[in-house]
């Protein structure tokens, strides 16, 4: 892992996104990259995304990318971190302001970094949840989602919701740089392992050939959401890994599931990758 990116506004989320950034920065030893994104009166929007996007457009103002800048700055200084005007292959802090929709400007930034920082929206239909929707699903990289307070330390015990799908193993292959550096790993499957592929045991085969050791857990999965968050509290884990939209995504919003669930009611810190 080697670029970790932050959509950047002067905003209290924005500032625990930063922190939770630079931190995992130093863990890691990735550089981190701050945008601010700026919109324009000409991007179109889908109508989903009108209100948020209008709000948005109000809210940007003409000191915002200033004080976003300042924001970014105070924490990278704090953190011991080096303002780079160019990519290096030790860690820096670099700064970047782009103007468009955020799902057009993070598909174009979100491919070329390894991991994406955001915090997760107090409501859905606002800003937040406009800046997270687009970093999920348009950036084609792996989002770090952040409770609105987070914990001192992150990555230190992980753990993996393993539902034997390709959402989850993708999303293990991206969170490796933190797994290889976990002091410890669980791996949590909820009910019968009955779809075609990996079952958990064959996982933890996976990372022990990585050096990784891991403990399994499995549940009845008459409750999956409850007994996910259990297990994840029974291990005093700092971080979840997990797959996002194995169903169809529509089909979540609309009937709910559990990556609607980790994104808008659990209040721990998850990784996603979506494909």
């Amino acid at each position: 892992m080697h670029v970790i990116l932050v959509p950047v506004a002067d905003r209290p989320e924005c500032a625990n996104a930063l922190r939770a950034a630079f931190a995992l920065g130093k863990h890691v030893g990735a550089s981190v990259s701050g945008c601010h994104i700026r919109p324009h009166r000409h991007v179109e929007v889908s109508l989903s995304m009108a209100f948020a996007d209008a709000a948005w457009r109000k809210r940007s103002t003409k000191t915002a990318s200033k004080n976003a800048r300042k924001l970014y700055g105070q924490i990278a200084e704090h953190n011991g971190y080096d303002f780079i005007r160019r990519p290096r292959a030790t860690p820096g802090a670099m700064w970047s302001e782009r103007v468009g929709s955020p799902g057009i400007v993070l598909s174009i930034v979100g491919p070329v970094s390894d991991l994406i920082v955001v915090s997760r929206p107090a409501r859905r239909g606002g800003i937040a949840d406009m800046f997270m929707s687009a970093a999920l699903l348009e950036s084609r990289c792996p989002v770090l989602i952040l409770p609105t307070s987070g914990r001192k330390t992150l990555g230190k015990n992980v753990c993996i919701a393993w539902n034997q799908s390709s959402e989850a193993a993708i999303a293990v292959k991206a969170a490796m740089p933190l797994l290889e550096r976990a002091e410890k790993v669980t791996i949590v499957s909820c009910g019968p392992e009955h779809h075609i592929g990996p079952k958990a045991a064959q996982l933890a085969g996976y990372l022990a050939h990585r050096g990784i050791k891991s403990k399994r857990v499995k549940t009845r999965g008459s409750d999956v959401e409850a007994e996910l968050l259990a297990s994840y509290k029974e291990a005093d884990a700092d971080l979840l890994i997990a797959g996002a939209y194995s169903r169809n995504r529509w089909r979540e919003k609309i009937f709910g599931g559990m990556t609607e669930f980790l994104i808008r009611k659990a209040r721990i810190p998850v990784l996603m990758r979506h494909h």
